[in-house]
């Protein structure tokens, strides 16, 4: 048994100093991961991201929790300095409350010499195998989510690795004396991280700390369905006016929308078709259509895919309703998102909102028949925060239709100074209050500046 001891030993302190600093390494990334992880999870919950269609993601992040606790303590067993003698046999003895094995397990560890190097193989193994696995659940884990952003950005990358860098050769992670089972170890420092529960074991029975985790996991995995999630009616495709573009599909932010072979007989090769299983009906898809334009001058305005509860014709009528709500100059139409910042507490004589359940719900094309139409003399455009999007991909896309970057396109003959775009920012609470004021500001700077006229957008209207 001491030679595991004596190897981890050597490899921290030879002359060969990386392996030192490497270990050093893996116990703060290992400490870090724990913590990213448990904030992710509080972030989610907190952003209402665990109800719905996203009852998966939440369900199969519960077992990544467990795999990376396991694999965690299990690392501290290879070491096999006091700490771990002491983490084995309260695991072992906490294991061993559970009627599921013949023989104890904790007998294992009576005395010196009841262990061999076959116990350590096993450790090494579970140590690659479980996080190996870990691996495997995470990407179920993310089987619903359309373009999961998994790598850090290059700057918080380095950053944080950096920081670990410096930790490690600051304070060093090291043993704590070889272990001995012939002696019961009575002081031992924790990671906080990781053995967190361990202190109970001496305030608790076993069995009081088995229905404490149980009941936590149940109330976690029915949280989802507490109380159940009501939402809209999913996405509906009009075959009329689907052309298979696939631009839906493309910025669906849950994969609900995927391109099938054209069941309408028409010279089309695809057609949009929505998983009623994942659409979440935030609206993305509409704003992405091209044909959702309020250009048309037909009564019943259609798209290829629409929502039945917010639908496109309804939306140019509410745009239209608030409009001529404006009484005083300069007029700004502002179009919020339910899930964050709706504008409804910003309504002045000056200014009116219309909320819809993703502001990228908006096709740029509105923003267009507003100011060519003189509904307006401005658009205001916010939701939710840049890093707290309730349907993830709303902020992003339209920051790059609006930037002429993504189709549809904002088109090139908008004046681009009578449209502000921000989002919420959660450390100002008025932050979107002194951006409302100051574009205010700009747009009455600009009362004489030339708009483009109704006379030129009727030219280009869509029969």
């Amino acid at each position: 048994m001491s030679a595991a001891y004596d190897s981890v030993e050597r490899l921290s302190h030879s002359p060969w100093f990386l392996a030192g600093v490497s270990r050093s390494l893996h116990r703060y990334a290992s400490d870090a991961l724990v913590i990213v992880m448990l904030t992710h999870f509080a972030r989610e919950f907190s952003l209402d991201h665990y109800r719905g269609v996203r009852w998966f993601s939440w369900i199969t992040g519960m077992p990544i929790l467990l795999f990376v606790y396991a694999s965690g303590i299990g690392g501290y067993w290879l070491i096999w300095d006091k700490l771990a003698q002491y983490i084995a046999i309260a695991t072992t003895e906490w294991l061993d409350w559970l009627p599921i094995f013949g023989d104890p397990i904790a007998r294992n560890f009576l005395a010196p010499g009841s262990l061999d190097n076959r116990f350590f193989t096993l450790l090494v193994f579970l140590h690659i195998a479980i996080p190996l696995f870990l691996l495997l659940v995470l990407w179920l884990h993310l089987q619903r989510i359309s373009r999961p952003k998994i790598n850090p950005p290059l700057g918080l990358a380095m950053g944080s690795g950096a920081a670990l860098l410096v930790l490690s050769l600051w304070l060093p992670a090291a043993s704590q004396g070889p272990a001995d089972l012939g002696k019961v170890t009575t002081v031992v420092d924790l990671d906080w991280f990781y053995l967190t529960l361990y202190p109970f074991f001496h305030i608790w029975s076993y069995g009081a700390i088995w229905a404490l985790l149980g009941v936590g996991f149940v109330i976690m995995a029915v949280l989802p369905w507490l109380p159940p999630l009501r939402g809209p009616r999913i996405a509906e495709v009009d075959l009329a006016w689907c052309n298979g573009c696939g631009r839906c599909a493309a910025d669906c932010p849950y994969a609900a929308i995927t391109m099938g072979r054209r069941s309408d007989g028409s010279p089309f090769d695809i057609e949009a078709v929505v998983d009623p299983s994942l659409c979440v009906g935030c609206g993305i898809c509409v704003g992405a259509c091209p044909v959702s334009t309020p250009f048309r001058s037909t009564a019943d305005l259609v798209t290829g895919i629409d929502l039945p509860d917010t639908s496109l014709k309804d939306l140019r009528k509410r745009t239209h309703a608030a409009a001529d709500t404006l009484k005083t100059s300069p007029r700004i139409l502002l179009f919020g998102c339910d899930h964050g910042e709706s504008g409804k507490a910003l309504v002045s004589e000056s200014v009116a909102s219309i909320s819809l359940p993703c502001v990228a719900m908006l096709p740029p094309s509105f923003i267009d028949y507003a100011l060519s139409r003189d509904l307006a003399d401005g658009v205001f455009l916010t939701g939710c925060s840049a890093t707290g999007c309730y349907n993830r991909l709303g902020t992003r896309w339209v920051e790059e239709r609006v930037a002429r970057k993504r189709d549809p396109r904002l088109r090139g003959r908008v004046p681009r100074e009578r449209l502000a775009v921000h989002w919420p920012i959660p450390s100002r609470p008025r932050s979107v209050q002194t951006e409302l004021a100051a574009f205010i500001a700009r747009i009455s700077a600009l009362a004489s500046a030339p708009r483009l006229s109704a006379a030129r957008a009727s030219e280009e209207t869509v029969p």
